[in-house]
């Protein structure tokens, strides 16, 4: 009997420090603040196009034009690194009504 009480002790005790560790984790996972996203001071459009879309990645700014282009801009520098056309790559609508 004494080894049961034992037990169930030991298994309590083991009970509450994990509720404290999982409590404490968190607390501290919560409370952290993610860091600042760095980029580009600017970042300048060719003439005439107009952005539909931004996406950031951790190297490239992704900005989609209405003209169908896609833009990569360096997120260090903001210089255009690569133009990428997109009318081609989109299939054609073949369903019939």
């Amino acid at each position: 009997m004494r080894l049961v009480k034992r037990l169930v002790v030991v298994l309590t005790s083991v009970m509450i420090l994990g509720v404290i560790v999982i409590i404490g984790l968190l607390v501290t996972q919560i409370a952290r603040t993610p860091g600042p996203i760095g980029l580009p001071d600017t970042v300048s459009l060719p003439e005439g196009a107009r952005a539909q879309a931004v996406t950031l990645s951790r190297d490239w700014v992704i900005v989609l034009t209405e003209d169908q282009s896609m833009l990569l801009f360096d997120r260090r520098s903001g210089a255009l690194s690569h133009r990428l056309d997109l009318t081609g790559a989109a299939p054609e609508n073949t369903a019939t009504d």
